[in-house]
């Protein structure tokens, strides 16, 4: 046991030409005086893993004791207070470094007394909660690494390297506490990011070690850490894991991209925006075009129609014939048309949109209802005909019935010859009923006339379904 120290009285005068001595593992509770005081020209001293403590290293740095220490190594021991074990070491005046790791400073002070020569302060894994003014102004390297430090506020303008790894922190030490650091370990903290800003505000940092952190890899984090970084990273790339978003949690940072749409999301909304805006406009523009809506509409008017029993329909029915032509063509229909089946004997019963239409109600309903209210659909065709958009509407709904209820409720009266070349390629359905019905041509010759007239009346008395197609 080391703390037998009388075998050393006949060996006394050698411990003055002792410079290196390793003390570890002894069980040693103090130095005595006297022998502190021999050791004069010893300047490295290991005393790791013993029981030294607060009270005992006063009898062990004494006034006068090693003189010449440069290098002092405590690790491992039993010290608790260091505003109270600080104290003692301001009496060696050549002290540059100090290992006090492994021993439990949990609470810090915030006034501490070193050795002004002091460069190197080492108290890792000591249950430090938090830093304050006790740590020494002058000291160049720090290890406060595997504590449990959640910030660090200390001005330490002559610091170039520290290590605060496997703490609690959450962000870099900033706002100017460290103005002169080159090298900053905080690996395995709790740090959620790293930007320019931040790494701006440590002016000669080269070098740092920050991996094993909860990145959350968002697009600004993965630019600046793939792109912009500025200081050399010193721990591996596999270090840098993202943590968040879900998507990426577990991959490399150094592997990992985003897409456009992720790191513009405000372009990404007003493209979105634009581009459903526009499909919208495109389709309703081509809706419009290709007159959907009325399609829509005859396809509802229809089924409704359909669900009716055959009864129902025909009680609804209040005209012989609903007239389609064209506005150019209404002199005829009006003065001639009209004047003659409707003084007919029986008098035929006409619809016509110009005086049949109930006012205020949208054109399509009035079309469908007279198409619906009336047996047969009486079309005058010419080439205003064929030119006019409502004659084709009427056409459209008239032959969806008639190929549906198989009804031979079309009837064609040629007001003039329409070359079927001419005729425009949205009225296909006028040339399949041209190629599948009978029509009636309007002749000039009078005595003609009454025969074309005696037609008309027959075909629009007969009943659907008793016409006989030639």
């Amino acid at each position: 046991h080391f703390y037998l120290f009388h075998d050393f009285l006949g060996i006394g005068g050698l411990f003055k030409f002792v410079k290196n001595a390793t003390f570890t593992k002894l069980t040693m509770f103090l130095m005595p005086c006297t022998v502190s005081k021999q050791l004069n020209n010893m300047e490295y001293l290991d005393l790791t893993d013993n029981l030294l403590n607060d009270r005992s290293l006063k009898e062990t740095l004494c006034s006068g004791a090693w003189p010449s220490l440069r290098y002092l190594i405590l690790r491992k021991n039993h010290f608790r207070s260091l505003d109270r074990t600080s104290p003692k070491f301001s009496k060696l005046s050549k002290l540059i470094y100090l290992d006090l790791s492994q021993n439990r400073f949990s609470d810090i002070k915030t006034s501490c007394k070193w050795s002004e020569k002091l460069q190197f302060l080492n108290l890792s894994s000591c249950d430090i909660k938090s830093v304050k003014e006790c740590i020494p102004p002058n000291i160049e390297v720090l290890d406060l690494s595997n504590n449990i430090i959640s910030s660090f506020a200390v001005h330490l303008p002559s610091l170039k390297e520290l290590n605060l790894s496997n703490n609690k922190l959450k962000s870099l030490p900033g706002d100017g506490y460290l103005p002169k650091i080159e090298i900053l370990k905080i690996s395995s903290n709790k740090l959620t990011s790293l930007t320019a800003e931040e790494i701006k505000t440590f002016q000669k940092l080269t070098f740092l070690e920050a991996g094993k952190n909860n990145y959350i890899c968002s697009c600004e984090f993965l630019f600046y850490m793939n792109n912009a970084i500025t200081v050399q990273l010193l721990d591996r790339a596999e270090n840098y894991i993202c943590d968040s978003p879900l998507i990426l949690r577990g991959k490399v940072v150094q592997y990992t991209k985003r897409s456009f749409f992720d790191c513009h999301k405000t372009v990404s909304l007003a493209l979105l925006c634009v581009g459903t805006i526009s499909a919208v406009t495109f389709a309703v523009v081509m809706c419009y075009k290709y007159h959907v809506f009325w399609y829509i509409q005859m396809t509802c008017a229809w089924l409704k129609a359909k669900r009716k029993p055959k009864k129902v329909r025909k009680n609804i029915i209040c005209y012989d014939a609903f007239v389609s032509y064209s506005e150019m063509d209404s002199e005829w229909v009006e003065n001639l048309l009209v004047r003659e089946l409707e003084s007919a004997h029986p008098p035929l019963t006409l619809c016509l949109h110009k005086r049949d239409f109930i006012p205020g109600k949208w054109i399509m309903d009035n079309i469908i209802e007279s198409i619906e209210k009336s047996r047969k659909t009486l079309f005058v065709l010419s080439q205003h005909f064929v030119q006019s958009e409502w004659c084709k509407y009427e056409l459209d709904y008239t032959h969806f019935r008639l190929f549906d209820e198989n009804d031979d409720t079309a009837i064609l009266v040629l007001l003039e010859m329409i070359p079927k070349e001419t005729i425009p390629q949205r009225f296909c359905k006028l040339r399949k009923l041209m190629n599948t019905k009978t029509y009636l041509e309007w002749p000039q010759d009078e005595v003609e006339q009454q025969n074309f007239w005696l037609s008309l009346k027959v075909t629009l008395k007969e009943e659907p379904n008793e016409t006989d197609e030639n």
